[in-house]
């Protein structure tokens, strides 16, 4: 009988031993910073593509750690987060898209806190003698050395008319028969483009945000062919802008990105003399919003929008914050011309609008 009770205990034990360890495990994902022994919390989320080179820099993941965490990270498609979130939102800690849309609709659909620690103006990246030409066809103007302002009243014109780049006037820099059309990423899945749609929208639309279902289904159609006529779009911002360092004029004229890929690059060195920065005239904002999953989540998107020198660290891979401070000294400590100040920008339309124009010029995500 001893013995029978003495194995019961030793069974019993076990089990209690093994809660134990599964609550502390537990424990450590997601609940809070972690205790200064050492031992980080890791927290998981998904974000868009054009983070990765800010959650990968050392000096992060060294300011993260001295707050108590490690972040571990996968990346996606804005629009192709919020599906993830929605078949498990208990899979991360937080989803950081590059849009405020998708980031309202991921709150939405999971009563999780919204953060917007940075933000980055739409711009297309060309070369200095396209925009000179664009200039002197009177459809761009020249804002300083570095960069340039379209005017995409007279560039959708431009895409509705089919114009080629050889029809221009004063044209002997670029000689070639391709329309004249900015590139993007597949709208199905990437936010740069989504962003490029709404900025379009809104100049279709006579200077108002698309407001109602009728209006972005006639919309979408006006401008479908700025996106069909591209051919094949890559799935996030990271590949066209690439091809546009690496291939010169002729692989990519004009090429629709986020302001901060150009600033960073051109910290880098990676940019040449002849490469500028355009802002389309309306150009908008990418709001960057990190949605707190768990506590540990939201204590992140706590930490993203106060702490600064994470703020700083966001800064030097050319994202904007509230505090305009930060840009202007890493511009300075850089060494490169500090960006302008933008007046000319509007706010997209709603997730549900904004979706509906999508799926009418590129069908469903993942189609």
């Amino acid at each position: 009988m001893n013995g029978a009770r003495r194995a019961v205990g030793l069974v019993l034990a076990a089990v209690l031993l093994v809660g134990v360890v599964a609550a502390v495990v537990v424990s450590r994902r997601g609940s809070g910073a972690g205790d200064g022994s050492g031992d980080l919390t890791v927290l998981r989320g998904i974000a868009g593509s054009e983070k990765k080179p800010f959650f990968d820099d050392p000096a992060v993941a060294k300011a993260l750690a001295e707050a108590g965490y490690r972040v571990e990270v996968d990346y996606a498609g804005s629009r192709d987060i919020v599906a993830e979130v929605k078949k498990d939102p208990k899979a991360y800690d937080f989803a950081f898209p590059s849009g405020a849309p998708q980031g309202d609709r991921i709150a939405q659909d999971t009563r999780g806190r919204s953060y917007v620690p940075f933000f980055s103006p739409m711009a297309i990246g060309t070369f200095r003698d396209l925009a000179d030409l664009l200039v002197a066809n009177n459809l761009a103007k020249k804002i300083s050395d570095r960069y340039y302002q379209l005017d995409m009243a007279k560039y959708l014109d431009l895409v509705e008319q089919n114009r080629r780049w050889s029809q221009l006037d004063r044209n002997t820099v670029f000689s070639t028969d391709k329309s004249v059309l900015i590139s993007s990423t597949d709208l199905r899945t990437s936010n740069s483009a989504a962003m490029y749609l709404a900025l379009l929208s809104y100049v279709a639309n006579k200077n108002d945000i698309v407001a109602d279902p009728t209006t972005a289904e006639t919309i979408a159609g006006q401008l479908a062919p700025a996106f069909t006529k591209q051919g094949y779009t890559e799935s996030s911002s990271e590949g066209p802008f690439e091809d546009y360092l690496r291939g010169g004029m002729g692989a990519r004229p004009m090429v629709m990105i986020y302001e901060a890929q150009f600033l960073a690059a051109q910290a880098a060195k990676t940019t040449t003399p002849d490469m500028v920065l355009m802002y389309p005239s309306p150009t908008a904002y990418s709001k960057h919003t990190l949605v707190g999953l768990s506590a540990g989540g939201q204590a992140l998107g706590e930490l993203l929008t106060g702490n600064a020198t994470l703020l700083k660290l966001a800064a030097h891979h050319g994202f904007r914050t509230d505090d305009r401070s930060y840009v202007s000294d890493f511009a300075r400590e850089n060494g490169i011309p500090e960006p302008p100040e933008l007046v000319d920008v509007v706010d997209p339309p709603t997730y549900e609008l904004m979706e509906k124009m999508i799926t009418d010029i590129a069908g469903p995500a993942g189609s």
